[in-house]
């Protein structure tokens, strides 16, 4: 099942897609798509209707990012070797873990702003995971069963803030806009191997990132089972597993977003993002 947020900002509902694409509304079935209402058991509840029978929306609505909110963004760092050597930095030995502000949710279309005194601002598309059932010292094994669904991610970085200006990571990952996650919430039965999906990203119609998340250091399973080891995941959570190389900061010489400049990503089978850059 494809489940999506739609109308303007501020204003979503909740809604799927039908067999051909079309947009259904969801508002009879559920007040919106985060927290709880992403857990297994209403993810299951959501998928026994029949998506035909619900209200067809007319038009070409805003698509708003798939999860209303999240009780937290989580984010994992160097996942990918070589994206690790164009940072200059050794692969690491356990999952690196960071946050991003929840309050940089955005939708898959919405602008993404150069926040005031940016100078390095990048790109990053990633693979999202969705918890769909508390989680807590779980093992790797069953750790996959834990997950609702996934989603495409632009993990937006300001490179000058995230490392230039000491303490942590957060700082360069949580201007407004620099979530952008959707058009989907994509529930896990539609993806039989997170490890074998595709992702890129284009600017400006330059193919910037072109990978797998075969690459990843860490795989889906292994990152939940760790972070599980430390803290309690909770349905809603999102985690963004690590970007390819291919970053602005990794180019030589390096290359970052201005002004006017388009990025379009996409993760295999999740849906793509197509966002334009301005100053905030």
């Amino acid at each position: 099942m494809k489940l999506l947020r739609y109308g303007p900002k501020g204003q979503e509902k909740p809604g799927c897609l039908d067999v051909d694409g079309n947009i259904r509304d969801l508002s009879m079935a559920t007040t919106d798509i985060a927290g709880n209402n992403v857990s297994l058991s209403e993810i299951d509840r959501l998928k026994a209707l029949n998506p035909e029978a619900l209200p067809l929306v007319e038009g070409n609505p805003r698509i708003g990012s798939c999860l209303a909110e999240v009780p937290n963004f989580y984010c994992i760092g160097l996942n990918y070797a070589k994206h690790a050597a164009e940072s200059g930095m050794d692969i690491p030995k356990e999952p690196i873990l960071f946050s991003k502000a929840t309050s940089a949710l955005s939708g898959p279309f919405d602008p993404v702003l150069i926040p005031r005194n940016a100078t390095k601002t990048d790109w990053e598309v990633e693979l999202g995971v969705v918890i769909g059932k508390t989680a807590f010292n779980v093992s790797e094994k069953s750790a996959l069963s834990y997950v609702a669904g996934y989603c495409t991610i632009n993990d937006v970085s300001e490179r000058a803030f995230q490392i230039e200006r000491g303490g942590q990571w957060i700082k360069g990952k949580s201007a407004p806009s620099f979530g952008p996650i959707g058009p989907y919430l994509v529930t896990a039965d539609e993806i039989s191997d997170p490890q074998n999906l595709s992702l890129s990203l284009r600017l400006n119609g330059d193919v910037m990132q072109d990978s797998s998340t075969s690459d990843m250091v860490f795989c889906v399973a292994e990152i939940i089972s760790h972070m599980s080891q430390f803290m309690e995941l909770r349905p809603g959570d999102i985690i963004a597993t690590g970007t390819p190389e291919g970053v602005g900061m990794g180019c030589k010489p390096q290359r970052f977003l201005q002004p006017g400049d388009v990025m379009e990503l996409e993760v295999e089978g999740l849906g793509t993002q197509k966002q334009t850059v301005r100053n905030a």
